[in-house]
């Protein structure tokens, strides 16, 4: 049969194709068979043997199983609450880098929720095909979809449900008759959308809304009280940007997390028969509603007065 050449290789030559191929595979079949009849060895333990050692093709039913229809629309929700978990990260970047508007900054974040609310929905569907079908395939995705497209929905679905409630303003005061001026913050809000003007309609707004604030008494001077109120706003890690100790007056301003929105604050102390009165105003730069943010920002700020030890 031609010397030196293999045997496989002359058989090749002198047979077509698909006669040579039919030849093979029966020869590869008897391979197993015959090492079992001189080694012992079962026929499975072989083929899985030449498999690993390359030396035998894959059988058709060692194909990887097509992942099912749970597992499907498990990576389906999956993909849709990374992309919505992205869109709605980079909204306030977005914003702060003057890429994005205020409103699409701030309807990227709703249209993000509705679309991880929606991915959420597939993947319950997911969940209900991997039950029924009894299987561990793609249960682990499903858990995945779950989470990350509750992250991204139900946060903002709270966060506008309680901002319904919330009065519509952006200017807060604990003296609606006669609230702190701005003086050392105007030339930082100059082109800001908000004015400094306190309005009547603000103020009927806020006792509407938020009866609960209102100016803090303290049994003390009005010198220790200012030293308390200056050491509690440096406490909030605000930007402190005039600290008036004739004038008794302290000014800051605070910029917000996600779209680095940026609120002054001012705290004016005054002398009273018993002690001294503490009041603050907060007012953001821009945005017809500040979504309760100015209102625990003074809250805050008055708590943090009060626990204040005297120096």
């Amino acid at each position: 049969m031609g010397g030196d050449r293999p045997v496989d290789e002359e058989m090749r030559l002198s047979l077509p194709g698909a006669r040579y191929t039919r030849f093979a595979q029966r020869a590869d079949d008897d391979i197993p068979r015959r090492a079992q009849r001189t080694c012992g060895v079962s026929h499975d333990v072989l083929w899985r043997m030449a498999r690993m050692t390359g030396d035998l093709p894959m059988k058709t039913t060692d194909v990887g199983k097509q992942p099912g229809m749970g597992t499907r629309l498990a990576f389906l929700a999956l993909m849709v609450g990374l992309v919505c978990a992205a869109c709605a990260l980079a909204a306030g970047p977005g914003y702060r880098m003057h890429v994005l508007s205020l409103s699409t900054g701030l309807q990227t974040i709703r249209w993000a929720a509705i679309g991880a609310a929606l991915g959420g929905a597939v993947a319950i569907c997911a969940l209900v095909v991997v039950v029924v079908a009894r299987g561990r395939q793609g249960r682990s995705l499903v858990i995945a979809a779950l989470i990350i497209n509750g992250l991204v929905a139900i946060p903002p679905a709270l966060f506008y449900r309680h901002a319904q409630q919330l009065p519509h303003i952006h200017d807060l005061s604990t003296d609606i008759v006669d609230p702190p001026k701005f003086v050392a913050v105007l030339a930082l809000r100059a082109g800001a959308r908000n004015t400094v003007d306190y309005s009547p309609q603000t103020a009927i707004e806020q006792q509407r809304g938020y009866p609960d604030i209102a100016p803090l008494k303290l049994g003390t001077s009005p010198t220790d009280a200012f030293d308390r109120v200056v050491r509690a706003v440096r406490s909030m890690g605000w930007d402190v940007v005039s600290v008036a100790p004739g004038d008794l007056r302290v000014e800051a301003s605070d910029t917000t997390l996600l779209f680095g929105f940026m609120d002054e604050v001012v705290v004016r102390v005054r002398p009273t028969g018993q002690g001294s009165v503490i009041d603050v105003r907060s007012l953001s730069r821009v945005g017809g509603s500040d979504f309760g943010v100015n209102a625990n920002r003074v809250r805050a700020l008055l708590r943090k007065i009060g626990e204040a030890t005297p120096s």
